[in-house]
């Protein structure tokens, strides 16, 4: 199956934090206090769960969050967590067969975009912003190898994850897809940005 960690699951959290000490987390929660209180949250992709327990930390209660992960060990992994007082709806799909009832506040795609070939990224970023309210927020974080900062072992060290994930039949992409355009086409702003590792990570928030 497709862009699905299950192999790995046990030991992603692991493996990120050796190659990436806490950068990945930080670029995450550092964007959190963001969060309105009481927001109906969508989270896609979010791995073995522990984003879960970083929002409790600034809401315990009050959000109502989709959870929406297509790897069912980490689903199973993510259920463990304490989010407190949150509502939490477990959702174990790729998020194209996923179909949303309501619309969100908040939108968390984080290291998402990056496994994806560009027709499946430009698919789900379409069903993503159909989902998400005017005014609400989108949450990006992943990996970046803009002209800015797209030194040379950012390159090396992305073609030794993609072949990695490859050998393993994890992932489908084979290159980094800049998201930048899709947002600028669809009238997004941006709120906050911040870099972290060097410049190799990006964590955005845009507001629709």
């Amino acid at each position: 199956m497709r862009n699905n960690y299950d192999r790995i699951a046990n030991y992603y959290d692991t493996l990120s934090r050796l190659v990436f000490f806490k950068s990945q987390v930080n670029a995450q929660i550092n964007q959190l206090h963001h969060v309105p209180q009481n927001s109906k949250v969508l989270i896609v992709g979010g791995g073995t769960g522990w984003i879960l327990e970083e929002l409790t930390k600034v809401h315990h209660t009050g959000l109502k969050i989709v959870y929406v992960e297509i790897s069912a060990k980490m689903i199973a992994l993510s259920q463990k967590r304490n989010y407190g007082g949150n509502q939490v709806g477990f959702i174990n799909l790729g998020i194209e067969d996923f179909n949303a009832d309501t619309a969100f506040d908040v939108v968390l795609t984080p290291f998402l975009f990056d496994n994806f070939a560009e027709q499946r990224a430009s698919k789900v970023f379409m069903q993503l912003n159909a989902y998400l309210k005017q005014g609400g927020l989108w949450f990006l974080v992943d990996f970046s190898l803009n002209k800015n900062n797209g030194k040379w072992w950012k390159w090396l060290l992305l073609k030794s994850m993609y072949s990695f994930f490859k050998l393993l039949h994890i992932v489908e992409a084979d290159d980094l897809i800049d998201m930048d355009p899709y947002f600028l086409q669809a009238d997004y702003e941006i709120l906050e940005e911040h870099l972290y590792y060097g410049g190799f990570i990006r964590a955005t928030i845009f507001k629709k």
